[in-house]
């Protein structure tokens, strides 16, 4: 059993006014929840890494309900996504690790979504910056909640770490105009629309 022992948590918020227009009659809130753990792999090759991702779920389901209650409660979350950062004794497929236990953690305790997590990785060093991408949470299609949020932690990934991120969101993008399948539109059933 890997051992990804937690050195920090961190929470970054947003509240979205505006972005050039009126203001939004209810402004978007964004959130994210970043742990830097160990990386029990770090400078080494592991032929079988996927037993590990069991030991992952624990900490998925407790940063989802740090953001959770973060974001005021899972009333009104209608995005969300993940990512991981790989410090450089590390390789890309140890951030590959978070794909289903990021996913479980989020539909664990956000009811059944049915749209795939959208998910991304990299390797970086101290401070490297993270593109959190984000859909619908039940129909990937909705052009109105497409967006990313940048992330960072500015003392980690350590080299035998990695960053362990998840994101949610409470509604569209402001002054979302580009069409396409609206949410009064979703169907929820393949994920898709």
């Amino acid at each position: 059993m890997p051992v990804f022992r937690l050195r920090k948590l961190s929470l970054v918020l947003d509240e979205i006014h505006h972005d050039g227009g009126q203001d939004a009659p209810t402004p978007r809130r964004r959130g994210a929840v970043l742990a830097v753990v160990s990386n029990p792999f770090a400078g080494r090759y592991e032929p079988d890494l996927q037993p590990a991702m069991e030991d992952l779920k624990p900490l998925a389901v407790t940063m989802c309900e740090k953001l959770i209650a973060a974001l005021g409660g899972k009333e009104g979350i209608d995005a969300y996504g993940k990512g991981a950062i790989v410090g450089a004794a590390g390789e890309l497929e140890h951030g590959a690790l978070w794909h289903a236990p990021g996913g479980y953690g989020m539909r664990a305790i956000l009811g059944d979504p049915k749209a795939i997590v959208p998910s991304t990785k990299k390797v970086g060093g101290l401070g490297t910056a993270i593109d959190l991408p984000l859909t619908h949470l039940n129909a990937s299609y909705v052009r109105s909640h497409f967006d990313a949020m940048t992330v960072s932690v500015p003392d980690g990934p350590k080299p035998d770490e990695i960053v362990f991120a998840l994101v949610m969101a409470k509604g569209p993008r402001v002054h979302s105009r580009m069409g396409g399948l609206e949410t009064w539109d979703i169907k929820g059933e393949d994920g898709l629309r």
